[in-house]
């Protein structure tokens, strides 16, 4: 499996999350890492970055309906 240059840090700057809330999902998804600056596997990082959007997605079409 390659890894990703995506560290765990890098993906809570990039979707404006905090490292914690990405941490949870690497323990939702049982994905190891060390600390902030892991990086991820590619497969893994997929995962995480797919679970974001999933959230983000989910939260938007609740506003919606508001």
């Amino acid at each position: 499996m390659g890894f990703a240059d995506l560290s765990i840090q890098s993906i809570a700057t990039e979707y404006d999350l905090t490292v914690q809330s990405v941490f949870d999902l690497c323990d939702q998804l049982g994905i190891a890492y060390k600390n902030q600056d892991t990086n991820l596997a590619l497969e893994d990082a997929k995962a995480v970055i797919t679970q974001i959007l999933h959230r983000q997605k989910s939260s938007s079409e609740l506003g919606d309906l508001s």
